[in-house]
């Protein structure tokens, strides 16, 4: 008794400095979990199995807690796993070499010669999906280590009901383990599983539940083992199913797993870690109860109903963006900025416009429609050598004509659309605010200047009206 309070304390000590110490290093190396809205350091589960290892070895060594020939295969086959999902970590290794890796691991793990060897390949298969279900957990702050923890204490009371001391302590040390990490990996995050953690964790719980349900029935073992590992076996169906029915590929990720869509109904990532640890609890008790025959199989039947209704509940939360036109099922529209505007990528053939072609194209309307104007007059500029293949020039001139400009040097004839009596503007408008002697609006900048004075009339004109009025 003593003895596993003080290995649990010093395990659960152990992680929660090395969480800090390799958090430094996994920054400057750049081994950082880019999944999530910003980066965090990968190596808490090298502290978590670092820790594990240490203590259930150092028990070991001393004699105060020697392990058996099964559970000592078991961590030396849990620690292969964590070589390997750290090499996956560091290099990205794809999810069938970690899921081969994983089974080969869990074939030294099985007892044939207690479970058989169809059960015993069936366990391997089992073990090793387990495992990778275990890694889809980290997903979410905390929600890896939560599950972690109880489903390890689950396990170890399995194992203390079993008379089996040596695999209790080990997952004893382990849940120890997982909360010395939890503290650096509640939400906010300051250092992630990865998949040496979760590789690790998912194959030393779900081999240590193989061996505590060695030599029962298929039925009662089936209850238990669901009842164990639940909540990641329905993530993982959440998943598979999720993205099959979008037409999405299974190693294509996505915001798709339970902790993402409780954040879509508008929980906090909090929120979401404390709801699904507490049903992590309730189907981690089921299986313990029976296990222990408190229960009968059949309400495990119960469990998994409940289960499968969440897990349909949940799969009609929308999780990926609107399907492109045209393209694959399952495929998410996209937004760009182009020239200062909102494109969306999937657009029907046609739609798209060349920027330079829609420039080019402005400017020539620009220039066609007048759009160049004589600066602090307001008035279209006219052209000053004709185009022979294009009108230009006379369509500027009739403008400027119509809007009551004047013809060429020494023309008495007025222009047609001049001013009009009756105080009308060009084209027979009426005078408005803003509005100069033509009728035509005068640019904001030139309305508060006073207008130039009418020209005046020669000496010689004048001298002949007063002349005709002497003159009767």
């Amino acid at each position: 008794m003593l003895y596993g309070i003080a290995t649990a304390t010093t395990a659960l000590l152990l992680a929660a400095v090395l969480s800090a110490l390799f958090r430094a290093p996994a920054l400057r190396l750049g081994l950082v979990d880019r999944r999530r809205v910003r980066p965090v350091p990968l190596l808490g589960g090298v502290a978590v199995v670092a820790s594990t290892c240490l203590v259930a070895a150092a028990g070991g060594w001393t004699g105060a807690a020697p392990l058996g020939d099964g559970v000592g295969r078991l961590l030396a086959a849990g620690a292969g796993v964590a070589v390997l999902g750290l090499v996956a970590d560091v290099w990205r290794l794809s999810n069938r070499i970690l899921l081969v890796g994983t089974a080969v691991a869990a074939a030294f793990v099985v007892p044939y010669d207690e479970t058989g060897l169809p059960a015993g390949l069936a366990a391997v298969a089992w073990i090793a999906c387990v495992a990778a279900a275990f890694r889809g957990l980290d997903h979410a702050d905390g929600l890896a280590g939560t599950v972690g923890v109880l489903t390890a204490f689950g396990a170890g009371a399995c194992a203390a009901a079993e008379m089996m001391d040596d695999l209790a302590v080990l997952l004893s040390i382990l849940a120890a383990a997982l909360t010395g990490f939890l503290m650096h990996n509640w939400h906010p995050a300051r250092i992630a599983f990865g998949a040496c953690g979760s590789l690790f964790t998912g194959f030393v719980l779900a081999a240590s539940a193989v061996l505590v349900r060695t030599g029962y029935d298929a039925g009662p073992t089936a209850a238990v083992l669901f009842g164990l590992t639940a909540l990641a076996s329905a993530d993982a169906v959440l998943v598979v199913l999720s993205r099959r029915l979008a037409g999405r590929p299974l190693r294509r990720r996505g915001p798709d797993h339970l902790a993402h869509r409780l954040r879509r109904l508008g929980l906090t990532p909090p929120g979401a870690t404390v709801l699904l640890g507490v049903a992590a609890f309730a189907t981690v008790l089921v299986g313990v109860l029976v296990h222990t025959g408190w229960l009968a199989p059949t309400g495990a039947l119960w469990a998994a109903g409940a289960v499968l209704a969440a897990v349909l509940a949940l799969l009609r939360v929308r999780v990926y963006g609107p399907r492109r036109p045209g393209g694959p099922p399952g495929t998410a529209t996209h937004r760009h900025t182009t020239f200062g505007r909102h494109a969306t990528l999937g657009r029907p053939a046609g739609s798209h416009r060349d920027p330079r072609a829609a420039r080019d194209t402005g400017a020539r309307r620009g220039r066609d429609t007048g759009a160049h104007r004589t600066a602090g007059t307001g008035f279209p500029a006219p052209s000053a050598a004709p185009t022979p293949t294009s009108n230009r020039s006379s369509t500027r001139m009739s403008l400027f004509e119509a809007y009551g400009g004047r013809g060429r040097a020494g023309d008495e004839t007025p222009a047609k659309g001049r001013r009009a009596p009756g105080g009308t503007g060009a084209l027979g408008a009426p005078r408005g605010p803003g509005a100069d002697a033509r009728g035509m609006r005068v640019p904001p900048a030139s309305r508060g200047q006073v207008p130039a004075p009418p020209p005046q009339q020669s000496a010689s004109s004048q001298l002949r009206e007063s002349l005709r009025v002497r003159d009767g």
